[in-house]
Formats: C-alpha cells, sequence, structure tokens
C-alpha cells in the first residue's frame, strides 16, 4: 500500500483507486491468478500420467485390467464433472480420515457413520483442527488438484487409447517381424507413433481444462472467481474504507480478457507443438505439411 493512503476518505480518483487495487484482499485476488496456472501446471502432467495408464490398461490382454481400464475411462466421463467433483472431494477426504482413524485410533468404540454425520476422532482429522490456516488451504488444493486429475485424466485415455489404436497396424507388425518383443514395440513404435494422433484431442482436452479452473471455486479453493465476486460486491462505508456498487461486472470482465489471453498463448503453442509432431507422419496435418513444402 503506498504511503498516501492512510486515509481513503482523503482520496480520490486515480489516487483512490490505485489505493483500492493495492489492498490486502487485493494482493490475494492477484495471488489466485498464480493458484489457477499452479493447479494447470500440475494438473496436465497427472492427467496425461492417468490417462496413459488407463489407455494401457484398457487395452491390455489380461481381461481384469481391461475391465479396470475401461471401467475407468467409462464411469467418470459419463459423470457430470460438478457431481464428480463435488462427490471425490468429500469421498476422498473421508476415505484418508477412515484410515487415518484405523491406525490412530483402534479403540474406538462408538460408529463413525452416525446418521448423516461422519465423525472420527480429533487426531485422524485432516487437517489438524488445530493446524494453521494454511496447512487448510494446501490440503484443499492438492484433493482439488487429485479431482482434477482423475477426471480429465479420463477424457484422455479415451483420447490415448483412440489414438494407440489409429496407429497403423502394419507398423507394429513390422516391429514383430523384426524381433522386438511387444514391451520394446510399445515403448519404440507405438508410443513415439500415437503422440501426432492424440495431440488434436489432447489440444481441445486441455482448452477444456482451462475453463475448468473456475470450478475451484465450488471446492472451496479461494481462487479468481471466489476474490472476483468478493471484491466486486457491492461494498458500503458501514463495511470498508473503498465502499463501491456493485462491480462484479468489471472483475468478472478482468477474467475474461484473462482466460482468453491464455487460451490464444495456449493455441500459439499447441500450433508448433502440432506442426512438429506431424512432420513425416502419416495424418491429416503430416500431408498438409508434405503438400506445404511441395
Amino acid at each position: 500500500m503506498f504511503s498516501y493512503c492512510t486515509d481513503p476518505s482523503t482520496l480520490e480518483g486515480l489516487s483512490w483507486l490505485s489505493c483500492y487495487l493495492s489492498t490486502g484482499k487485493h494482493m490475494a485476488f492477484y495471488a489466485s491468478f498464480g493458484t489457477v496456472l499452479l493447479l494447470l501446471a500440475i494438473t496436465a502432467p497427472t492427467a496425461l500420467l492417468f490417462g496413459l495408464g488407463g489407455a494401457v490398461a484398457a487395452r491390455a490382454s489380461f481381461a481384469p485390467l481391461s475391465w479396470f481400464g475401461r471401467g475407468y475411462i467409462a464411469i467418470v466421463r459419463g459423470v457430470p464433472d460438478i457431481a464428480f467433483f463435488l462427490f471425490f472431494v468429500i469421498a476422498l477426504d473421508q476415505g484418508i480420515e477412515w484410515l487415518r482413524h484405523k491406525v490412530k485410533c483402534p479403540d474406538w468404540s462408538e460408529p463413525i457413520r452416525q446418521g448423516s454425520d461422519f465423525l472420527v476422532c480429533d487426531i485422524a482429522k485432516m487437517p489438524l483442527s488445530a493446524s494453521p490456516q494454511w496447512v487448510h488451504e494446501i490440503y484443499g488444493f492438492w484433493l482439488a488438484i487429485l479431482t482434477f486429475a482423475i477426471v480429465f485424466g479420463a477424457f484422455a485415455a479415451n483420447v490415448i487409447y483412440g489414438a494407440m489404436q489409429a496407429v497403423p497396424r502394419a507398423q507394429l507388425e513390422t516391429a514383430a517381424a523384426y524381433g522386438l518383443n511387444p514391451r520394446q514395440t510399445f515403448r519404440r513404435i507405438l508410443l513415439p507413433q500415437m503422440w501426432s494422433f492424440a495431440l488434436p484431442g489432447l489440444s481441445n482436452l486441455w482448452m477444456v481444462l482451462i475453463k475448468a479452473t473456475p470450478l475451484l471455486f465450488l471446492l472451496g479453493v479461494e481462487d479468481i472467481v471466489y476474490w472476483a465476486r468478493e471484491l466486486g460486491g457491492t461494498k458500503n462505508a458501514r463495511f470498508t474504507d473503498y465502499p463501491h456498487g456493485d462491480w462484479r461486472m468489471w472483475y468478472f470482465l478482468a477474467l475474461l480478457v484473462f482466460y482468453l489471453g491464455f487460451t490464444k498463448v495456449s493455441e500459439m503453442v499447441l500450433s508448433r507443438i502440432t506442426v512438429r509432431l506431424s512432420r513425416g507422419q502419416a495424418t491429416v496435418a503430416g500431408e498438409a505439411l508434405r503438400k506445404a513444402k511441395g
């Protein structure tokens, strides 16, 4: 905060606005943009690993593993995102507390489920009641990341599974003819080849993931949507030093600009990656590159 911000009642114009935009809550609002970017930076590779694992499991020759992979893809893809987010965060949180309860409180005699209440001993709660606020926030954030990764991992698994099926069968047969075992064929032929087929679908999934980040607000994380609603709501002199009307439209306009700019940058980066992966590939993008060079 600037030195001239000590008495907001004496400010007006740009001075008032500069002081208003540099309050502690606004600093938390600016930091929440970093929270969204951190979520994307962690969730995207984690969801990709879940997707790769689900796709490999779905095409496994071992029936139970294949059923698990196909079931993971079908169940998560068949449930609305909001419903799954709200369910899984609660289920995961209670699952962790239940395991801690069994280990730390073996002498507990009362039922954990008492009607609609879920009761565990105090030392089994996650996080502990005595933990500082930042511990609660980090715990909720990591639950959100895991939920996002599982949901979007199922979509990624479906994309990757289809990309693996699109790799020409003749290439796999040629690898076998040269003496490569199934593991070597997967690592050296199938896995590198399938990325060019998977990238269009994964690019769309990345855009959907960006647009899904406001769901953090529903999971209790103080993200940009939370702060935009909090700061943009009507404030009067009784509750704040910087009274104003309903400014939510302007705050959400700032979010609109942020998301549009971020998706535009993402499109540019993904376009470059697509060109790089399409060189020499028997895909529509690869054919377009060959025609352009010709």
